[in-house]
């Protein structure tokens, strides 16, 4: 389904007249680093609802819109946090270490990368990009109440995953386990 071009010129009108104004007001609210993607998945929203977007107020209707993304971008990175911090809970790390971030992620990748696909997906899904129970219902085609299910499962799978690895680790009088990444790419 193509625009027609009227609807083509109104996009890029409301693009050149409030991408400034955007940016400005994403980077005061989640720095500029990620300031260009909320910029970007605002005018996302308003490309796809553009018949939605009043001529008479596109200006608010987008900073509105901006908003909700910074909501979400900020309760992607409070979870992200979250998990962090209840992940640091399981590690005996040395104080000013300084490889001790990347160590940790290098350890949750791979307990991550030992559970099943599907619980792997969901972690990554609530988790790491910040969906809620809707949003990954919508983007893994069922309910959310089989979401709600299926997290709680690949979550108490995640944290038995992780005990193990910390009772197997103080078997063994070590601190700092090897990390064995998983198969496949390691990076996601």
């Amino acid at each position: 389904m193509g625009m027609e071009p009227d609807q083509v010129a109104r996009f890029e009108q409301l693009f050149a007249a409030h991408y400034g104004d955007l940016m400005r007001f994403a980077t005061r609210r989640v720095g500029a680093d990620a300031a260009g993607d909320v910029v970007s998945s605002t005018f996302l929203v308003a490309w796809r609802r553009l018949a939605d977007v009043p001529a008479d107020r596109s200006r608010a209707w987008l900073f509105g819109t901006a908003r909700r993304v910074i909501a979400n971008e900020l309760r992607g990175r409070e979870r992200r946090e979250r998990l962090g911090r209840r992940v640091a809970a399981h590690v005996d790390v040395a104080a000013d270490d300084h490889a001790g971030p990347v160590t940790e992620q290098l350890r949750v990748r791979a307990v991550l990368g030992e559970l099943p696909p599907g619980d792997q997906e969901l972690l990554r899904l609530t988790e790491w990009d910040g969906l809620d129970i809707d949003q990954v219902a919508a983007v893994l085609g069922c309910s959310p109440a089989a979401v709600k299910v299926r997290l709680h499962r690949a979550r108490r799978r995640f944290a038995n995953r992780l005990a193990a690895a910390d009772r197997a680790d103080e078997a063994v009088g070590r601190t700092v386990r090897p990390i064995r990444l998983p198969e496949g790419n390691a990076t996601s």
